[in-house]
């Protein structure tokens, strides 16, 4: 008798330690911290970056406020024969479309959306959302006769819904790894030295159209990153379009 009443308190004792891992594990993964263990994360996760072999990197602006400097970004890349990425808010793309189809034409800018209106995305209704991303795209097209299918949130800032929404719309949400706060108006050699040291395969940088001393940096920068062996890509041509999964860092790892 006294062993079978030690055998139930035995079993009992599993039983509750089984249902505290099961609830413990449970916790775990909707709080994210079951990341830290398998290197992924629940909540959906734009495109920092790429894990690639290749020595390669992309550069990026954004493009809401001004326009004075934009042709002489795309002078500068045209000089070093190479291709970036523009990002453009839709009364952005209303107010300089001409200058938008210049970047098309010349085929060194692949352009995405960067909103309608620059909001906090991640405080907007499905709705809204979509109304946002629709509408970009379709100015967009309207003036370069291509609908993007890259979208850049503004501020960085992003929810499941935007994501899941910007999915169904076909675009691929991007994020950066490297800022080159520009946008701060740091001089051209601080964020040459900045986006230098922050590189490795397969990074994206963030730059602006309007950056104070993102035109006079430019140059630096590329002829540092070519001195340092890395070749220059559109986000585009980086970027996996299947069979990838999203690290909990935000790197893009072909499946």
């Amino acid at each position: 008798m006294k062993f079978v009443v030690i055998k139930k308190s035995f079993l009992m004792k599993c039983l509750i330690v089984n249902i505290l891992i099961a609830i413990i594990t449970t916790v775990c993964y909707y709080t994210g911290s079951a990341a830290v263990w398998q290197n992924k994360t629940p909540r959906k996760l734009p495109i920092y970056c790429v894990q690639t072999e290749e020595k390669v990197v992309a550069l990026s602006f954004d493009a809401a406020w001004g326009a004075d400097n934009t042709l002489k970004i795309l002078d500068v890349l045209t000089e070093y024969d190479i291709k970036a990425n523009f990002f453009a808010v839709g009364f952005w793309v209303e107010k300089y479309g001409d200058k938008l189809k210049t970047l098309y034409d010349s085929g060194r800018m692949e352009i995405g959306t960067h909103s309608n209106t620059h909001p906090n995305m991640s405080k907007l209704s499905r709705e809204n959302i979509r109304l946002e991303l629709e509408t970009s795209m379709s100015l967009i097209e309207n003036v370069t006769g291509h609908r993007p299918d890259l979208f850049r949130a503004p501020f960085g800032d992003y929810s499941d819904s935007l994501l899941t929404v910007a999915e169904e719309l076909g675009l691929y949400t991007i994020q950066w790894d490297v800022d080159s706060l520009d946008w701060k108006d740091l001089s051209a050699n601080d964020m040459a030295v900045r986006i230098l040291k922050g590189v490795k395969n397969g990074s994206i940088v963030l730059m602006h159209n309007d950056g104070k001393h993102t035109v006079e940096a430019l140059p630096i920068i590329i002829e540092g990153l070519k001195n340092k062996g890395y070749t220059f890509k559109t986000i585009g041509e980086m970027i996996y379009r299947d069979n990838y999964t999203i690290a909990h860092d935000g790197t893009q790892i072909r499946s």
